[in-house]
């Protein structure tokens, strides 16, 4: 096949045909005036999704968990999550360098922590030696636990121990409409337990740009600000915001199909001879382990040599992401190429 194969993120999808009509058809204003039509409808279509007050639309899921870490936290505070955390790994030493607050870092299974292990990671107010614990952050589904998510259950267990502690919750749902789409959940049952929620619209469900942070109006009056510093005061942002309008009513329930070719790829790659393991997929992402004879550089190259783009996940790991923009041909053809290649084709 001449046409590339994307699977390194669901970051990768370009705007589909009737998406970008929508983009044109946008009717705009200044949004940091507030009077950008189309970004206010996003926001209020966001909120009333999740159960929540209000919303504010930023250019990425980066923006929206560091703003809401930095209205919730304040220096000598500090932020639990797990220790494979987005808003620990991949986003710049932002808590340290926006917020002045720190980490607690728990070992949880696959990116998720269980309440028991929040709890015992809560400082004791009255030990000043010890930043104050004052935000738990989940993060649904789990970039590095291949995809792993929480359920309502789950998360409403983690709420009662963060309302006991008097904690804020925030959720990073940079893909939680996967998590959603996997777990049957309501997304409007949400707004009873979290207390800020960062909704990613550019990975999933295809959109070109954008998230939106979720809260009560007071939060988000206060989140306005923050973003107004950290540079994500757009104008006429309707253009992007029409996207994503377009993506939460066009792109959800496909999400099921992206699960499925996950889960088909995990089925050739468990009978690969060139693979150790593979960690459950449960929904779009597949993390496998390659066998110590093989790098992954030497894996990804194989790939790229077939015009089929991988992302290098660590020392012999790989990932693929599924995603809109990976048709069912090339899928096929994927499942193909994978069953075909020995081990010795790949190795260093």
């Amino acid at each position: 096949m001449t046409q590339k194969i994307d699977l390194r993120s669901d970051t990768v999808t370009k705007p589909t045909p009737d998406m970008l009509q929508a983009m044109f058809a946008a009717s705009v204003g200044d949004d940091v005036y507030g009077e950008d039509p189309t970004v206010n409808a996003l926001e209020e279509k966001a909120a009333a999704m999740f159960g929540m007050e209000a919303g504010l639309f930023c250019p990425s899921g980066t923006m929206t968990n560091q703003i809401a870490i930095k209205v919730h936290t304040a220096p000598l505070t500090e932020v639990i999550c797990d220790i494979t955390a987005h808003i620990h790994q991949y986003e710049g030493g932002g808590i340290a360098f926006n917020s002045a607050a720190s980490t607690a870092l728990v070992h949880g299974e696959r990116g998720k922590m269980t309440p028991q292990q929040v709890e015992a990671h809560i400082r004791p107010l009255e030990n000043i030696h010890f930043p104050e614990s004052r935000l738990v952050a989940l993060e649904n589904s789990c970039n590095k636990g291949g995809g792993s998510f929480y359920t309502l259950e789950e998360i409403a267990a983690i709420s009662e121990v963060c309302k006991r502690h008097h904690l804020a919750l925030h959720l990073d749902g940079a893909r939680v409409f996967n998590a959603l789409a996997a777990s049957g959940d309501a997304a409007q049952d949400y707004g009873l337990y979290f207390d800020s929620i960062s909704v990613c619209l550019s990975k999933g469900l295809g959109a070109p740009v954008g998230s939106v942070l979720l809260g009560s109006k007071e939060f988000i009056r206060r989140a306005r600000r923050v973003r107004k510093v950290l540079g994500g005061g757009m104008r006429q942002a309707g253009y992007l915001a029409a996207a994503c309008i377009y993506a939460l009513d066009n792109h959800v329930a496909r999400l099921q199909e992206d699960h499925r070719r996950a889960k088909e790829l995990e089925q050739a790659l468990l009978q690969a001879s060139y693979v150790e393991s593979v960690m459950p997929v449960e929904t779009n992402i597949v993390i496998f382990k390659l066998n110590e004879s093989i790098t992954d550089a030497a894996f990804v190259q194989a790939l790229a040599s077939q015009n089929i783009l991988a992302s290098s996940f660590g020392p012999q790991m790989i990932r693929f992401v599924t995603h809109l923009d990976i048709t069912e041909q090339m899928h096929q053809h994927l499942l193909q190429v994978l069953q075909a290649l020995s081990q010795e084709q790949v190795r260093v």
